[in-house]
């Protein structure tokens, strides 16, 4: 566990937080010290507390934004997944179709040849 000191509007704050997440923890606090300057310079000195306040709820709203955007980002790509598969199997299915066209077409093929060949009689087999 480490220890690092953080500034949120104006006072120092001593956070813990798991090895190696100093960094992170860091630009959270930087993040939020940055959404409450810009808050102070939109409604002036309203209160540390109400201030604190608006901005964690300013990122809580971007936060709700971000879980709808990756919802719907998160069904548009199984949509897509489906679309994929589906197009996988209708190419498959046309392969196999035309694999049976083409072997049939050489079993009539071939058959006529034979046709061909015994109503020749005498002459020179074809194929």
């Amino acid at each position: 566990m480490s220890y690092i000191n953080v500034t949120i509007n104006g006072r120092q704050y001593r956070m813990a937080c798991e090895e190696g997440q100093e960094v992170r923890l860091l630009k959270l606090a930087e993040n939020l010290e940055t959404r409450i300057d810009s808050l102070r310079g939109k409604f002036g000195e309203i209160g540390d507390a109400r201030l604190t306040v608006m901005a964690a709820l300013t990122a809580c709203d971007e936060l709700l934004d971000a879980g709808s955007r990756i919802r719907k980002l998160e069904d548009e790509v199984e949509a897509l997944s489906n679309a994929r598969t589906a197009a996988a199997d209708g190419a498959r299915a046309t392969q196999v179709a035309v694999s049976n066209a083409l072997n049939a077409a050489a079993e009539r093929i071939e058959r006529t040849t034979q046709v061909l060949n015994r109503t020749i009689g005498g002459g020179i087999a074809i194929g």
